[in-house]
């Protein structure tokens, strides 16, 4: 039986990773002093001097730029009270030139496909008039982003994973034209096996199909010849940032995204990868909860363009911008639902921070409640602050965590905001089954969200990310209803992290979640 998650290993690589770095830093640092006090003992005035100067234009640098103090302070405190270790590790990990690249490519292929992406102002319109908080969150997304807003979709909820699963086998069966799927993390092992047998048949009938996934997130769990055995079936395979040791930094940035698309017509997403213990096949952590989505209809577009944009970026690799178009060319469909579906995505190329605003929006416009699931609760001060006036607005505003963690160390630190919270009137539970790894939010029956976006920095702001915000759809009265279920089996800690030793900060927990936004 498994003893960890694929998450908690490929954070494990990923803290082995940066570990390493601050462990060079702090080399520097006492060699800097060695050598100081040994040899350059008569420019020791001088050489002090200069890296302090060179501080104090780096910090000034760091607080001019346009981000959120949360991200800002770690760095400005690591340098004022370390220079030369700060330094280092601000300029090997804090400036990433491989950024610049990638970014280059993603504005490229996002421009192109932005001209599939065209907008309907009536649907918006539409919207606002009916639910105005709704439709302010939705021109939101549209206007910092080339997502859409959709009718003529239908929306189906998976309240468990396998049941996600079990559908998503059924719909690739009938795949006609093209099966195209992207996850964080997929285990070559019974689940995977199952799907990989309708693909296998879908190819042999003519089918295109393509199969995307995180290096990182899957390292461990599928072996170096897995893209040649899917090429060997039919099936093409690309891998998103391979990890290689050395100083690309970029491997902070991994691809989080959950997706499927079966001919253009029918889209998956949710919160589960594509391994053996999101559908309760093994138990790490007692039971595990996760949700999905079915989407079928003119939203699926969107999730097609999520893919096509990754695809076609991971990779230097010519393609023809034109042959893009026959994998979005919208069919006849007629929804029986009415509701307002508007798939978006989000990462680190992006100036705006789609999925923490959204967030924060739900919470800003919520009248009655705004509900929130995550297995991870690290948030900045502007989410803090959002969901905190929310709560002294009198809007009930609770927050689901794990009751079981995966990740002890990351757990402390999601405990560490509770008394901040609860000490502005936010209610906060513990899922006592075992691990949620869920993401979803939803507020006064009228909108909620489902998607892969934790309510911690490295969902907000370093990985590549995709969510699905929902409005006046029947699928939203079904996640507040599972909400209440899960209410029930909960413990509520709120009390409990109010006051006493419970609420008092640990000085571990202190500089955790100080520097949390570099784990």
């Amino acid at each position: 039986m498994s003893v960890s998650t694929l998450e908690s290993r490929k954070k494990s690589q990923n803290g082995v990773k940066r570990l390493g770095f601050c462990g060079i830093a702090i080399i520097l640092q006492v060699l800097f002093m060695v050598v100081v006090f040994t040899k350059l003992n008569a420019y020791a005035p001088a050489i002090d001097v200069g890296t302090r100067v060179f501080s104090v234009i780096l910090i000034l640098h760091i607080y001019g730029q346009n981000k959120t103090s949360s991200m800002k302070m770690p760095w400005i405190i690591l340098i004022m009270a370390f220079p030369i270790m700060g330094i280092t590790m601000y300029l090997l990990v804090g400036i990433n030139s491989g950024m610049i690249k990638m970014y280059l490519r993603y504005k490229k292929i996002d421009e192109e496909l932005e001209s599939f992406m065209e907008r309907n102002e009536k649907c918006l319109e539409k919207l606002c008039d009916c639910d105005s908080k709704a439709g302010a969150i939705a021109s939101y997304i549209e206007r910092n982003s080339f997502y859409r807003l959709y009718q003529n979709t239908d929306v189906k909820y998976f309240d468990e994973a396998y049941k996600g699963l079990e559908a998503q086998l059924e719909d690739l069966a009938k795949a006609e034209r093209f099966i195209f799927m992207e996850y964080h993390a997929i285990e070559d092992d019974i689940a995977w096996h199952k799907i990989q047998d309708v693909l296998e048949e879908r190819v042999k009938a003519g089918v295109e199909v393509r199969v995307f996934y995180d290096d990182m997130g899957s390292i461990g769990f599928i072996n170096t010849g897995f893209v040649k055995k899917m090429e060997a079936v039919g099936i093409r395979c690309r891998v998103f940032n391979p990890f290689k040791p050395g100083l690309n930094m970029f491997l902070n940035n991994r691809d989080h995204r959950k997706i499927t698309v079966i001919d253009g017509k029918i889209g998956f997403t949710g919160g589960y990868n594509l391994a053996n213990e999101y559908f309760g096949i093994t138990h790490p952590y007692g039971q595990w909860k996760d949700t999905g989505i079915r989407l079928k209809g003119d939203a699926v577009k969107s999730l097609t363009v999520a893919f096509l944009e990754m695809w076609n970026a991971c990779k230097e690799a010519a393609y023809d911008a034109k042959s893009l178009e026959k994998y979005l060319v919208q069919s006849e469909f007629c929804a029986k639902q009415n509701g307002f579906v508007l798939p978006y995505a989000d990462g680190p190329m992006n100036q705006e921070q789609l999925g923490e605003e959204v967030y924060i929006s739900m919470a800003e416009k919520a009248e009655k409640y705004c509900w929130f699931i995550t297995p991870y609760l690290i948030i900045t001060d502007e989410m803090m602050h959002a969901l905190s006036l929310a709560a002294k607005r009198g809007v009930d505003v609770r927050i689901i965590t794990p009751g079981i963690p995966d990740k002890k160390l990351v757990y402390s630190v999601t405990r560490s905001f509770y008394n901040g919270l609860v000490r502005n009137g936010v209610r906060i539970f513990e899922w006592t089954p075992g691990f949620c790894h869920a993401k979803m939010s939803v507020a006064d029956d009228r909108m909620a969200t489902c998607g892969t976006i934790n309510l911690d920095y490295r969902s907000l702001y370093h990985h590549f990310e995709n969510g699905c915000f929902l409005a006046d759809c029947e699928i939203v009265g079904e996640i507040r209803d599972d909400f209440v279920r899960i209410f029930l089996e909960c413990r509520e800690v709120t009390e409990k992290y109010r006051s006493g030793r419970s609420a008092t900060l640990k000085l571990g927990q202190l500089v955790m979640r100080l520097f949390a936004e570099l784990l």
